[in-house]
């Protein structure tokens, strides 16, 4: 009996580790098409880092862009729920991003936001935004630099 119950309960433990295996987390995080609506929508004034063709026109590099590449939109100011004003967008991969002055940003894949310069300590994954905005951003204050992983 004390076997039979042993058994069951170790049965359990194995079956909650199982279906207890880690996801990655994609809270907060938004698709090319919301972040290629917003640029086509937005009255923001926006500088293109990254890939080439996104310089001239972010919706000609589509077909080109790279299905691994992060795309960030890191921006300057923030009224109510809005993020706005000047608007940096990046796609590409791994890369400690300069993004003094940011006070917002939104994201395709799981990037950190440093409150210091060269992406130093402390930092905050975007999955762990404290306050949403419209659009997918993410109020960041003091925001100073910008972690983009290899992905």
């Amino acid at each position: 009996m004390q076997f039979a119950t042993l058994l069951i309960a170790a049965f359990a433990a194995v079956a909650t580790v199982v279906t207890a295996s880690p996801t990655p987390a994609t809270e907060g995080l938004t698709n090319d098409a919301q972040i290629d609506h917003w640029l086509a929508t937005t009255d923001a004034k926006i500088t293109y880092i990254g890939d080439e063709d996104a310089s001239v026109n972010p919706l000609k590099g589509i077909e080109k862009r790279g299905t691994l590449n992060t795309r960030v939109v890191y921006c300057s100011q923030r009224a109510g729920k809005v993020c706005g004003g000047q608007c940096s967008v990046y796609n590409g991969n791994a890369v400690c991003l300069a993004a003094p002055d940011t006070a917002c940003l939104q994201a395709s894949t799981q990037v950190a936001f440093c409150s210091q310069p060269n992406c130093v300590a402390p930092c905050t994954q975007l999955s762990n935004c404290i306050e949403r905005l419209d659009n997918g951003f993410c109020y960041t204050p003091e925001t100073r630099s910008i972690i983009v992983p290899f992905t």
